[in-house]
């Protein structure tokens, strides 16, 4: 399949009534494939919400950026595959600042980083149970030292992050340093 294929198959999936935080819908994808703008087409279908889009869907998607050569809009879409299959949290993440022993690097934004998270549970002899998730800053390539951001995390082993509820206060980690706070403001993991 081509670009536009892929693009008119993906969009035909898509609920006349989902939306991006601007207000464009499947229309405006249509719009945009009619005039050839494929790569807005596909930004427009990538950023929808408000249904749930299954792994096949975003296999679209993630043709149609390769088919492009759009490694990050690839990269981004395979995320969300991933979502679709595995739940989504997205957290308010405060990183510690470098003066105060956090990292002296900014965190990568694009699931590279894999640190350690202590989310409220603990091993029988009461030490902390660290759980492990990729993190992907959203609305900036990364997040300095310091810095507050929307992030949202992928866990290696998605079921031990269930207890998890909005409004929960988690803590990411290197070793046993804290080297940040992460307020839950979304979480819905299948199952």
């Amino acid at each position: 399949m081509d670009v536009p294929e892929l693009l008119g198959r993906a969009a035909t999936m898509v609920p006349a009534n989902a939306t991006n935080e601007a207000g464009a819908t499947v229309a405006d994808v249509v719009d945009g494939l009619r005039y050839h703008e494929w790569e807005v087409a596909l930004d427009l279908l990538a950023d929808l919400d408000g249904w749930p889009a299954d792994a096949q869907w975003w296999d679209l998607l993630i043709g149609a950026a390769e088919l492009m050569w759009l490694a990050d809009t690839a990269t981004w879409c395979r995320w969300r595959r991933w979502e679709s299959i595995h739940g989504i949290i997205r957290t308010q993440l405060t990183l510690v600042p470098a003066a105060e022993g956090g990292r002296q690097t900014p965190i990568p934004g694009k699931g590279v980083l894999r640190p350690l998270w202590h989310i409220g549970q603990y091993m029988p002899d009461g030490q902390p149970n660290f759980r492990v998730a990729r993190n992907w800053a959203e609305y900036a390539p990364e997040l300095a030292p310091g810095a507050t951001g929307s992030v949202r995390l992928a866990p290696l082993a998605p079921d031990g992050w269930r207890d998890l509820r909005p409004d929960q206060t988690i803590t990411m980690h290197d070793g046993r340093s804290v080297q940040g706070t992460a307020t839950v403001t979304e979480i819905s993991i299948p199952g």
